[in-house]
């Protein structure tokens, strides 16, 4: 049982710290395009497609930054990268309402891309992996119980705030939050060195675990399989309720549908939290995915109803909430906590880049074949990935 003192003068205090900038983090910056892209394009006379472009240019930058961004946390620690992270992503939403030229528009979000890449999960798991150690599981685990409600958030927030002052004001209010509530949390509150509990003091102290070197096969299955995945929460979440809506689901149930998504995230990971400490990670992520397929071969079986679609919500987005936490987990028991942030880095740069790539290519199946097929797609993906952990080995 942790006691209440490691929350406030201990170790386990970087994982409230972390819990508030990583809600903020997710809602200011990754959750905000959906409802204010359009309001953006409306107003300057660009499309969709270019405006909600500029998010992905954001995602293809956080791919290209995130080994050096890994490297940097395992040298200079959370407290100073993920700090200068929120810096820049609060200059970085203060100057999207003055960036009314297309160029201008798309170099914000490259900054913005940076600021993602020095904010988000990938980081935050990185400064876990610094802090804790080998220990990091359950400190990754209870993180994102705390980032699974940053879209419930966010999404509410954003609406009261365009309402009331409108797409600008909320983007400037987000970039007060980053630069002014974030960034000193992170600065002063994240503790800064690794915990000296998880190093042997005896003699008696039992060997370390065996790990796998970071540079061979299993590296590039483990980095193949989460940036397969990745694709699959990507393009679901720009396509999903879309094409529930056009299988004949009213409005009103669609939305409904889609708010079981964050809530089934959550309840996976508390059951994690509870009962998974003796589960190696690879377990969970192959049952996480079996459920995920089951889930596909429910709508392609029984076709998409209104009680399919919401199972399917449900399944994904426990499926989902499971490998959230592997992707810090994972590498951790594979190979080490050693040079964790940097290995980090390294795995998040192909799956930033297929978050990137997915809804577009899904937008290109729907448009050129059908709902179905986009699913199917989709549900390829998984499988594909499921095959990759399925040939990991746990080191002898």
């Amino acid at each position: 049982m942790i006691q209440l003192r490691e929350y406030i003068h201990g170790p386990w205090r970087a994982v409230l710290v972390l819990g508030v900038t990583q809600i903020l983090s997710w809602g200011c910056i990754f959750y905000t395009p959906v409802l204010i892209v359009p309001l953006i394009a409306a107003e300057r006379g660009w499309s969709i497609a270019f405006t909600m472009g500029g998010f992905s240019v954001g995602l293809l930058t956080a791919g290209l930054v995130s080994p050096f961004v890994g490297r940097s946390i395992d040298r200079f620690g959370g407290h100073v990268t993920m700090t200068i992270g929120a810096v820049i992503g609060g200059l970085g939403l203060a100057l999207i309402p003055n960036a009314a030229h297309p160029i201008a528009y798309y170099a914000v979000w490259v900054v913005l891309g940076v600021a993602l890449a020095a904010s988000l999960y990938d980081a935050a798991f990185a400064s876990l992996g610094r802090i804790f150690g080998a220990a990091a599981r359950r400190p990754i685990t209870a993180l994102t119980l705390a980032g699974g409600f940053a879209s419930t958030v966010s999404w509410p927030m954003t609406h009261q705030l365009i309402e009331n002052v409108g797409w600008r004001g909320a983007y400037v209010t987000y970039a007060v939050l980053l630069a002014c509530v974030c960034a000193p949390l992170l600065a002063f509150l994240l503790p800064r060195e690794r915990v000296k509990a998880d190093v042997p003091k005896t003699g008696d102290a039992p060997p370390p675990a065996k790990v796998l070197p970071p540079n061979g096969l299993a590296f590039v299955l483990v980095a193949t399989a989460f940036a397969l995945y990745a694709f699959v929460p990507s393009g679901l979440s720009a396509h999903l309720l879309a094409i529930f809506a056009r299988n004949g689901i009213d409005a009103g149930t669609v939305v409904w549908i889609g708010a079981l998504f964050g809530p089934a995230q959550v309840g996976a990971r508390l059951i994690e939290f509870a009962f998974g400490r003796n589960v190696h990670p690879l377990w969970v992520a192959r049952g996480a995915l079996i459920a995920l397929l089951c889930a596909f071969a429910m709508l392609a079986l029984f076709g998409i109803s209104t009680v399919a679609a919401a199972a399917f919500a449900l399944m994904f987005g426990g499926a989902n909430g499971l490998i959230t936490i592997t992707r810090g987990a994972v590498p951790l028991a594979l190979f080490g906590a050693t040079g964790y942030g940097r290995l980090i880095g390294r795995i998040a740069a192909p799956s930033q880049l297929m978050q990137a790539v997915a809804p577009l290519l899904m937008a290109f199946v729907v448009e050129q074949a059908s709902d179905h097929a986009a699913l199917a797609i989709a549900a390829a993906f998984a499988a594909t990935a499921l095959v990759c952990f399925i040939m990991i080995r746990r080191p002898d």
